[in-house]
């Protein structure tokens, strides 16, 4: 495994991270997932040199348990077994107070944060991870007219002199890549957390260069596109009931995706076996990144995205063609309230 420096936290984190949103379920995302299987997935990534890990508050909640928080309870229950703690960069988020993803235009801080929300999922993210401090603590999504409030400025400086979390950092708007610049000029933010993959290349344009200009740690986000870089969905492909890729990939969506991924297999050879292989080599050929967290909660999973890790960049060729596979859409919005069909919010 490789390590990279996350931005100006001087943290060195593994290059291949473990997203965990759908390790321990999530009754409205995800479905599927054998816990005893996710936990040896968490042992075989740390056994392999990988020492990131992020999870979120939200991850498995449901309002018929509001008190569990199921995937950093699993993780906690890793981290007692492995007592690997010390040796792993733990990172996680505060989920909007109004729930609402991603944080809608106009609607006022109030409504997403308060200090009560901040404070109070911090201190159950510590309970449920098991841990005295957190490395790093994002906000699950943002707006960057929040930059003009003071006081979570002031909050996140005091949790951090009282030991809780070490680093601050945002979880930004699914396809808003620069919508957090504004924001990352206090100083007081250290990484960015956003979307980035073949399909949607945004971010190159404006949060890249911002962020290899000013020490910014980069962790990339829905790197295989839910799936759709996984070589395994097409026009055949059935998801159960519960699995909000359903809707992601309904079935015109479908056509398109088997038309775009069978374009992407003629590249395939010499620098990639397969789509996800060239996915996550395609992130890690930017320097600026810090870090890619694909989900696994196979251990197959695991040992394939881990191989990613051996230094070899796509080449100046290869790059040049995955431009021409711009893919660029939103399909979370039918994934979301009805309300966000004014979608003034979106940046494409």
């Amino acid at each position: 495994m490789r390590y990279r420096t996350l931005g100006k936290t001087g943290l060195k984190v593994s290059e291949v991270g473990f997203g965990t949103w759908q390790l321990a379920n999530d009754p409205h995302m995800w479905v599927g997932a054998d816990l005893n299987e996710s936990l040896r997935c968490l042992h075989e990534f740390t056994g392999q040199g990988g020492n990131f890990i992020d999870t979120a508050w939200i991850y498995g909640y449901s309002d018929d348990a509001p008190d569990k928080h199921p995937s950093e309870e699993l993780i906690g229950k890793f981290l007692k077994e492995s007592g690997k703690r010390d040796q792993l960069v733990m990172a996680t988020k505060i989920a909007p107070l109004n729930m609402k993803w991603p944080a809608w235009k106009n609607i006022p801080m109030s409504e997403v944060f308060t200090p009560e929300r901040v404070e109070n999922s911090v201190n159950d993210s510590l309970r449920s991870l098991g841990v005295d401090a957190i490395d790093l603590v994002m906000f699950h999504v943002w707006q960057d007219d929040f930059v003009k409030e003071d006081w979570w400025k002031e909050l996140i400086q005091k949790i951090t002199k009282q030991g809780k979390v070490k680093h601050w950092g945002i979880s930004i708007n699914d396809y808003q890549p620069s919508n957090c610049l504004k924001t990352l000029d206090t100083g007081l933010i250290s990484t960015i957390q956003f979307i980035f993959n073949i399909f949607h290349q945004k971010p190159i344009e404006k949060l890249l260069p911002y962020a290899k200009a000013n020490n910014i740690g980069l962790i990339a986000r829905v790197p295989l596109d839910e799936g759709g870089l996984s070589g395994k969905i097409d026009t055949k492909t059935m998801f159960q009931e519960g699995d909000f890729r359903k809707s992601y990939f309904n079935p015109e969506r479908l056509v398109e995706l088997e038309k775009r991924t069978s374009n992407l297999k003629n590249l395939l050879g010499k620098e990639a076996d397969s789509i996800p292989e060239l996915a996550l080599r395609y992130i890690l050929s930017f320097e600026e990144i810090s870090s890619v967290i694909p989900g696994m909660r196979k251990l197959e999973h695991v040992e394939s995205n881990v191989a990613i890790s051996d230094g070899r960049k796509l080449s100046a060729g290869m790059m040049n063609e995955l431009k021409k596979q711009v893919w660029e859409r939103n399909f979370y919005d039918d994934c979301h309230d009805p309300v966000l069909e004014d979608t003034n919010f979106v940046e494409v």
